[in-house]
Parts: C-alpha cells; sequence; structure tokens
C-alpha cells in the first residue's frame, strides 16, 4: 500500500485553516452586530429618559398653574375681574367628608344592587357578587 500523496494533506489542511478563519470571522461580525444593538438600544433609552423628564416637568408646569388657578385669593380676583358678584361659601354650606370618596360613589352608584337584595325579605342569607369599577 502507499501513502497518499502529500499534497492532499496540505490541501485538508488549507480547507480547515480557512474554515477556521471564517467561522472566527462570522464570530467577531456577530460581536459587532450585537454591540452595535447594544449601542442603538442604549440610545433609545438615553432618548426616552429625556422625553419622560419633558413630560414630567410639563407636568409640573400644569399641576403649578392649576394650583395657582384654584387658590382662593387667584378665584376672588377672577370673581372681581369677571364682575360675577359670586361669594365665598360659608362653614354651613361646606361639607367635609371623613370617609373615602371613591368606596362612597362606588357604593353610591350600586346602591340599588344592595337595597333589592335587603327588599327581598328571605329570612335566609343571600349574598351577591357585586364587581364595581371606580371611574
Amino acid at each position: 500500500m502507499k501513502p497518499p500523496p502529500a499534497n492532499t494533506l496540505v490541501n485538508r489542511l488549507i480547507a480547515l485553516t480557512l474554515l477556521l478563519l471564517v467561522f472566527s470571522g462570522s464570530l467577531g461580525l456577530g460581536a459587532v452586530w450585537v454591540r452595535q444593538k447594544i449601542s442603538q438600544t442604549a440610545n433609545l433609552s438615553r432618548s426616552l429618559e429625556v422625553k419622560i423628564a419633558d413630560v414630567e416637568r410639563r407636568l409640573d408646569e400644569v399641576n403649578a398653574e392649576v394650583a395657582a388657578a384654584v387658590n382662593p385669593e387667584a378665584l376672588l380676583q377672577q370673581n372681581q375681574f369677571m364682575h360675577l358678584a359670586l361669594v365665598s361659601p360659608s362653614e354651613a354650606q361646606v361639607v367635609r367628608v371623613n370617609e373615602s370618596p371613591e368606596l362612597r360613589l362606588v357604593s353610591k352608584r350600586n346602591r340599588e344592587i344592595f337595597n333589592l337584595a335587603a327588599d327581598s325579605g328571605d329570612s335566609a342569607l343571600s349574598f351577591r357578587v357585586v364587581t364595581a369599577s371606580l371611574r
């Protein structure tokens, strides 16, 4: 048996070297692509943070304007400027609510459901499932 020619061994070595170069090159390109995507995501995140900060700043400005507009002194000045002849409410006209206004409004909205259950006149206890939404 004769040994294989030397050029087949060299051809295999060159093919394996080229395959290794292609594989490492594709890994390098993949790493560059991943870094580029990370950079794009970081830039997008930074721009979104700037937009959020701008919206929060404008919201704070609007809240300050609303607070200034509902200030009792500002309302009295507007009353005088527009000649509306409105007066401030007396303490007897003011009703203070100690409980949660959301729960109070939900119970007010669903009062007829609770009344139907109480008016049925059954001696046995009956429960109705009531789902309420806070709008």
